[in-house]
């Protein structure tokens, strides 16, 4: 009898978790690595991941393992689910072992130096590898409650991405594909920055009308900077773009929601960080944007607005003030560069 290859997931965060998970309810043996050998042990204990999906049951095909190197070459399909901070010091040291891999990228943020995404970070490291990104709106925990939640995972590679359809598809996961690796990955890191915002909007108790308002402002905003660098258009129309960025920016359960709502309520950065307890991936993200942006000469007003609010001393009242005395432009125009 063939034994079934074991899939692997790096990283022991909440997302990672819940994959791994869905990996493993569909038949597939999964090793989770992560840095942590009491979580581990947790896991394999307590069949739980307290810190992280806290009341959800790890799946008994789902092995938690501390050994990186022995997961890498154990495995040829493999999901990366590590900070952004962390990837590229994680994987570097096991470039050799990485070629030929199928790695997929669950990440989603922005190299601060470089302005690399992480599958181009992977990549840099791992050239003969095989690489794709998988980003939608998908929240941990109600993936791992196995509320009904659809995804893409894009990639240059239509055998890769028929991979990971069938390990990960099923009853209440639905995996579309795209050719798009870089418009959808972008639209992943992207939209964390204007969750933050959204978040504050709801803290401060703003009205419906201005949080559509800030969605769908975020999203003409968002799609005009891909566009300048290469990305599709209608790539943002899909699950990637505006189905990730409304998930984001009207969920409690959004980590840089969460980051965004405890900044409105009077909260500093730090503590609503700590609060959180996780990596809000928005907050690195909006340095990088900030700097890029006025690198491309790209009109983002509410990437500039939020940068003011977290590290010039504004408010969101003035920032919205400042916002609704500009020039209206074009409602809809992918690659305009000015207007508000």
């Amino acid at each position: 009898m063939t034994v079934q290859q074991p899939i692997a997931v790096l990283g022991g965060g909440s997302f990672g978790t819940a994959i791994a998970n869905l990996l493993a309810e569909n038949g597939n043996p999964v090793r989770q690595w992560m840095r942590d050998p009491e979580q581990a042990e947790a896991i394999r204990t307590n069949r739980e991941n307290p810190r992280y999906l806290k009341g959800v049951k790890i799946h008994p095909n789902v092995e938690a393992v501390t050994d990186l190197a022995d997961t890498l070459i154990a495995c040829e399909l493999i999901f990366v689910a590590l900070p952004s901070s962390a990837l590229r010091s994680v994987l570097q040291p096991f470039a050799d072992v990485l070629a030929g891999k199928l790695l997929v990228s669950l990440t989603k943020g922005i190299e601060a130096q470089t302005f690399k995404l992480m599958s181009q970070i992977i990549e840099e490291i791992a050239p003969q590898a095989r690489i794709g990104v998988l980003s939608g709106p998908n929240l941990a925990k109600e993936i791992a409650a196995h509320e009904l939640t659809a995804t893409v995972v894009a990639s240059e590679d239509d055998e890769l991405c028929q991979r990971v359809q069938a390990a990960l598809h099923g009853r209440t996961f639905r995996v579309y594909a795209s050719g798009d690796r870089f418009g959808v990955e972008l639209g992943g890191a992207l939209k964390n920055v204007y969750a933050i915002i959204a978040g504050m909007a709801a803290a401060l108790e703003m009205g419906e009308n201005t949080k559509s308002m800030l969605i769908t402002r975020a999203l003409a905003e968002m799609t005009r900077f891909a566009v300048k660098l290469g990305a599709n258009p209608m790539t943002f129309l899909g699950l990637a773009g505006v189905g990730d960025l409304i998930v984001t920016c009207s969920s409690p359960k959004s980590r840089n929601f969460q980051v965004g709502y405890a900044l409105g309520e009077g909260l500093s950065l730090e503590e609503a960080v700590t609060r959180l307890g996780e990596v809000a991936e928005g907050v690195n993200t909006l340095k990088v944007l900030k700097v890029k942006s006025e690198q491309l000469q790209t009109y983002m007003p509410l990437v500039m607005g939020l940068h003011a609010i977290l590290f010039e001393g504004r408010t969101l009242a003035q920032v919205i003030e400042r916002l609704m005395l500009a020039e209206p432009k074009t409602d809809v125009d992918f690659i305009s560069t000015t207007g508000f």
